[in-house]
């Protein structure tokens, strides 16, 4: 789970690289390992059980895989084991080549903490602000290993949102071309609960710091840097650093990301507010200020920033993993169960003795051994109408990108693909008496978790988190967005065991604690009850839905439906 989305963006630049070194791109590298290489040794029962859930996520948390990056050999033998668990288990290959593989070609960059710099120069002081520490930043660059700027003048952009439907536009008038754009993180919603304000509380796309970057490449800015606060940005500094250093990925770009921004990054507070005076302005009067309609973009006079990234490039192949049990009678018609396999790797230290892999146990080993348990549930039988695909996508943590791909390049025509669930970081905290709907309110798919959870006596709960945008920010939007009606269910919060209280300290400790951290690490006591029950209700839907012949689609009102509807005209 990270924070994410799609690429996009225009805009040309008028500061000229200095010292530019390009390159060429080579050929990407061949899949580590065909199917059948790496061999699965589980023994698991056609059930869903904790044990076998237990099993896997232990397998894919472990050490050997380093963390699951994308492209590396050992996160990619763990995409070579998933394979081999969809045959051992009894899936076909997804795609029509005759592999359990979709290749997605992908390029690796890695800033040299050592040798790269962002600095502002103000009165009388500079600012020398250290990749970590101080701020984050990278280039998407897929050309020059070396690019840099220098005297770039800083202007406050407010959030750096254009949204006619609003009537907010802060770029309106403005020219930033050559400039830096700074700007806070989410929308104004957020801090005025304001509904007539975008969604209020909740998180709009335009809240997302993928979309911030996006409109600054296309307004032409030189660079753009998020103010960090923790409440808006919905996770602490750790999050931003363990996430931004190290080895960075995207998908190959036909412009080699030529039109975005040469630097991308993160400031700490504590640095912007101190920006902000010695540009003789205070911040806390210019959050307020950006909240209200009409604002107008101020210059932070007297700051100039200058940077110099150097990076290396390769690019590399990591691949989605897909396994399929056709339907008996409309074997054209499919199901798709998802989850994201990758995670962030292994991250860089000078300590030997420090621990650096990035196991990804909840985030998204839960989520992985999950939709196989559901896969091999179902191939065990009886034969479902439809088809039921298990897709297991790459570089959900560089930015949603493997499931991007899937719905840019699917290999089962959108139209047929009847619905999706997508199952992202399950909590380990037992059983529960709801389950969290993110997005809630989207699409009839509610309908049916409804109607399953009601034979327990559970209910749904709505995101209680809507102002953290994970409607955005995890693979179901991916095809959501190409108007497949998508499910995303959360583990609960009101436990059995401790109710609402125990479930929110829960959650809290893991986004403090654990998350984009080496410490989420899969632990043998772990209480998987809760899990398995979810994982249930999951299979039950799929079930349900890949026996019933029903369509179902996006709720009347909702973004996606106009899609969907165009999509299954004719069908």
């Amino acid at each position: 789970m990270r924070l994410l989305a799609l690429s996009a963006a225009t805009g040309l630049m008028t500061i000229a690289l200095a010292g530019c070194n390009p390159i060429e791109p080579e050929k990407p590298a061949e899949p580590t390992a065909a199917a059948g290489a790496v061999t699965s040794t589980l023994t698991t029962s056609p059930e869903i059980t904790a044990a076998d859930l237990g099993a896997r996520i232990k397998e894919l948390a472990d050490d050997k895989y380093e963390g699951r990056g994308p492209g590396t050999d050992a996160g990619e033998k763990a995409a070579d084991w998933i394979a081999a668990e969809m045959k051992r288990i009894g899936l076909e290959p997804g795609n029509p080549d005759g592999t359990y593989f979709q290749t997605v070609k992908m390029v690796s960059q890695n800033v040299d903490p050592a040798t790269s710099s962002l600095k502002i120069a103000g009165p009388g002081k500079t600012w020398d602000l250290k990749l970590g520490p101080d701020a984050v930043f990278l280039t998407k660059d897929q050309k020059n290993t070396t690019v840099s700027f220098a005297d770039s003048d800083l202007i406050f952009v407010g959030y750096g949102v254009v949204a006619p439907e609003a009537s907010w536009n802060d770029y309106a008038g403005l020219d930033v071309k050559g400039k830096t754009v700074v700007m806070f993180v989410n929308d104004p919603g957020f801090v005025t609960n304001d509904a007539t304000l975008f969604n209020g509380k909740a998180m709009t796309y335009y809240g997302r710091w993928t979309y911030k970057y996006e409109e600054a490449a296309r307004q032409g800015a030189t660079a753009a840097i998020l103010i960090h606060e923790e409440k808006p940005a919905a996770y602490g500094w750790g999050v931003v650093e363990g996430s931004w250093t190290g080895s960075q990925s995207d998908l190959v770009r036909n412009d080699a990301g030529a039109s975005r921004a040469k630097l991308e990054g993160w400031i700490q507070l504590s640095h912007a507010t101190e920006l902000f005076k010695a540009a003789g302005l205070d911040i806390d009067k210019m959050r307020a200020a950006a909240n209200k309609r009409g604002f107008k973009a101020v210059p932070m006079t007297g700051l100039k920033a200058s940077a110099t990234i150097n990076q290396t490039i390769e690019f590399k192949d990591s691949r989605n993993v897909i396994g399929t049990v056709k339907g008996s009678e409309t074997p054209d018609e499919h199901l798709l169960l998802m989850g994201h396999w990758d995670h962030l790797g292994k991250g860089p230290s000078s300590d030997p003795n420090e621990d650096t892999i990035n196991n990804g146990a909840v985030d998204n080993a839960t989520g992985t051994a999950a939709i196989l348990e559901i896969g091999e549930k179902i191939a065990a039988g009886p034969k479902p109408k439809r088809s039921v695909t298990v897709l297991a996508v790459t570089l959900e943590e560089s930015g949603l990108l493997g499931s991007a791909y899937f719905g840019e390049n699917p290999l089962i025509p959108l139209e047929k693909i009847v619905a999706g669930i997508n199952i992202d970081a399950m909590q380990p905290t037992g059983p529960a008496k709801d389950v969290v709907v993110v997005g809630a309110g989207a699409s009839q798919l509610e309908d049916t978790l409804k109607a399953v959870l009601a034979e327990s006596n559970r209910v749904i709960r709505p995101d209680p988190s809507p102002q953290n945008g994970y409607f955005y920010r995890s693979d179901h939007i991916s095809l959501a967005k190409k108007g497949v009606p998508m499910l995303y269910v959360d583990s609960g919060i009101d436990l059995i065991k401790g109710g609402e209280a125990a479930g929110e300290a829960a959650a809290k400790k893991y986004t403090d604690d654990n998350y984009h951290k080496p410490s989420d690490e899969y632990a043998d006591d772990w209480n998987l009850a809760g899990i398995e029950a979810d994982v249930k209700v999951d299979y039950e839907i799929v079930n349900r839905l890949a026996n019933n012949g029903e369509w179902p689609n996006w709720y009347d009102g909702n973004e996606f439906k106009a899609l969907r509807d165009a999509q299954r005209k004719g069908q």
